[in-house]
């Protein structure tokens, strides 16, 4: 079975996060069963020639056009891609598209119909009613019509199922299906035995969604018992955000508690991951995150919002803390009285131990991939 992946853009920091990393993911469980899985995508920020190959999955990338800066990723395109779009559909068995409103995956989704292509569909989260006029005439000229005419249309939750039903309301989807977000499951971080200090560590984007300010404003709250505890921040800076939160650190007196490191690779953030003893992503809303996956993959306990897609399977299974969130409050305290639960050394191990559990059990790659094959198949046979 030959399976072509599109998503928009692929970049040296990752900065389109989930939606690359979920099509890198599934490709690589693909083609350790022998699908020959490859992706279509827009490179940016790369210093030498665009890589042919993304961790191992052959991709074909080609540089991205800002064609229109003020919609951001919504905004690339790249002529020479979508000139090679119908060949590269015509060779695939399944097109495998993780569709937003764009000009790269919108485009292939629309030309898998032309060619009678299997299509299926994945929308993350980002296809939801809108009262935006651009979105609103982007959703008449074809996002209703690939959301109607494909064979499968994958969803994480029944919330975002709803959201994109209702884009194409009054008809209703009959080819839906949930797919969890997936990891490989790692060998779990070495215990605290308390010759490191404590560490806590942010690893997403920083932007206004992720409420990295809920992060830092947590800091006084631990380090009154734990005075000797670390903070990382990571991720890349998308919302320019990352020197107002090192200002608001330095407000509350904690700057020497905290560093900033950027963007990290994948490598690189599994290592931070075994380094550290919580992970707290304070998202007011998180479809499903990968990160959180990749934390508890390595049985590092989460701090999460009850608003995140994830958050339901973090609280029953023990394997963190979930916390209240509003965009209007300061939500540090919650967020650091929590911390201070789990670095409690028992609270801790056994947190740890239900984190890795989960993912081994229910969050699988493998697992996940089972779901797609059939997923697959079924929209070749129809």
């Amino acid at each position: 079975m030959k399976v072509l992946h599109v998503v928009t853009l692929h970049t040296p920091t990752n900065e389109f996060g989930g939606p690359t990393r979920v099509a890198l993911n599934l490709s690589k469980g693909l083609r350790a069963r022998g699908v020959d899985a490859r992706i279509a995508t827009l490179g940016d920020g790369f210093a030498g020639p665009l890589p042919t190959a993304v961790e191992g999955v052959p991709a074909f990338m080609f540089q991205a056009r800002h064609v229109l800066p003020r919609f951001e990723v919504s905004g690339i395109t790249s002529p020479a891609l979508l000139a090679r779009a119908r060949e590269l559909v015509k060779t695939a068995d399944v097109v495998h598209v993780h569709l937003m409103r764009d000009l790269i995956t919108l485009p292939f989704a629309l030309i898998a119909l032309q060619c009678g292509r299997p299509l299926v569909l994945q929308t993350h989260g980002m296809i939801d009613p809108t009262e935006n006029k651009v979105a609103k005439v982007v959703d008449a000229l074809g996002l209703r019509r690939v959301l109607r005419g494909a064979d499968a249309i994958l969803h994480l939750t029944e919330m975002e199922r709803d959201d994109v039903e209702a884009v194409v309301a009054p008809a209703r989807l009959s080819r839906t299906h949930r797919l969890v977000n997936g990891v490989r499951p790692q060998e779990r971080r070495p215990f605290n035995d308390g010759s490191r200090p404590p560490t806590v560590l942010y690893c997403a984007r920083v932007q206004a969604r992720k409420r990295p300010e809920d992060f830092v404003s947590a800091m006084p709250t631990v380090l009154a018992k734990y005075p000797d505890a670390r903070f990382v921040l990571a991720g890349p800076d998308t919302g320019a955000l990352a020197g107002a939160m090192l200002d608001l650190a330095r407000d509350l007196g904690v700057a020497d508690a905290v560093e900033y490191v950027g963007a990290l690779g994948h490598a690189e953030v599994l290592e931070r991951l075994r380094r550290s003893d919580v992970y707290v992503l304070p998202s007011v809303v998180e479809p499903f995150a990968v990160s959180v996956l990749e934390a508890m993959s390595v049985g590092v306990p989460v701090v999460v919002t009850r608003t995140g897609g994830l958050s339901p399977d973090v609280g029953a299974a023990g394997a963190g803390r979930v916390v209240d969130s509003s965009p209007d409050r300061d939500n540090g305290p919650l967020v650091g009285q929590a911390i201070l639960e789990l670095l409690d050394p028992a609270a801790n191990e056994e947190a740890s131990t239900a984190a890795w559990r989960l993912i081994r059990d229910q969050f699988s790659i493998e697992r996940v991939v089972d779901t797609l094959q059939e997923v697959y198949e079924a929209a070749i046979r129809r």
